[in-house]
Order: structure tokens, then sequence, then C-alpha cells
């Protein structure tokens, strides 16, 4: 039986990966890539690096094609435009941005070390109203515990 971590070994060679103070890099430049968050809505809401596209892993597929509900126009044509996969911890992002180089994707990677590293490098997050989220708020969202039933410790 595979497991989550062993789908994440499989696609991890076949994706690019850039450390958070690469990305802050990037950013500054007059051409900067586009930011892909592939957290769930209420993981966006609560903070998000400023001016990312928010598209939940879920429908992440269809989102990248014409002809759905889902659908995002923006990202449907940003194929051979720089692309950098964002989510919690840069798991979901690298299965994410191995998908997306299946479907065509050409300039694609994974925000190493997600959020987290983000935030550690002391770069700024926004919530949904886009104003700045403290630091240490995001730490203490990010390091909730995992309940017993979480753990398999029932």
């Amino acid at each position: 039986m595979k497991r989550y971590k062993d789908f994440i070994a499989e696609c991890l060679p076949h994706v690019r990966e850039i450390m958070p103070w690469d990305l802050a890099e990037a950013l500054k430049t007059t051409t900067p890539p586009l930011l892909l968050d592939v957290r769930e809505g209420n993981e966006f809401a609560a903070f998000h690096i400023a001016h990312s596209l928010h598209v939940p892993r879920g429908i992440l597929e269809t989102a990248c094609e014409y002809g759905y509900e889902e659908t995002v126009p923006s990202l449907v044509k940003a194929r051979e435009q720089e692309i950098v996969v964002i989510c919690r911890s840069g798991n979901r992002s690298v299965l994410a941005a191995y998908v997306m180089q299946l479907m065509g994707y050409q300039n694609v990677c994974s925000l190493k070390t997600g959020l987290r590293g983000w935030n550690d490098y002391e770069q700024p997050l926004y919530d949904q109203e886009d104003n700045p989220v403290d630091p240490d708020t995001v730490d203490s969202i990010l390091n909730q515990a995992l309940t017993r039933e979480q753990l398999g410790k029932v």
C-alpha cells in the first residue's frame, strides 16, 4: 500500500523546488512568477502571500483547462509562464506541480518548505482582507498539535 509520503517521494525527483529566499528575490523582479496557492479555502483566508492565485488542490486539474465550472482562465493561459506552487509545508505543492507538468505547464516549481519556511524566513503574509498577519499568529496556526485521533491513537 502506498502512503502520502510515497507519492511525494515519487514526484519529487521530477519537480523543481525554490527556497523562500529565492522566491522573495524573484518577487522583486520586473516579471515576478505567478504564485499559485493550492491550500484549502480556510487556510488561504487565514494567511497567504500577497497576490497569490488561490486554486485548491482538489480542483486543480479542472481549473487548468477550459470547459469546466472551476476553470481559471488566467491559469489556463499561464502554461509557459513561471509559476510557483505554494502550500503549507511544500508537500501538496510538489504533487500539484507534478500534475501541472503532466498537463503541459513548462515552468512550474514548488515552494520548498511552503508557507512554514516563508514565515520562518520572516516574509510577509496577509489575511483575506489583505491585512498583515503577525508571524507569531501564523506560527501558532501552523503548529497546532494533532489530536489523538489524527495520530491514529484512539
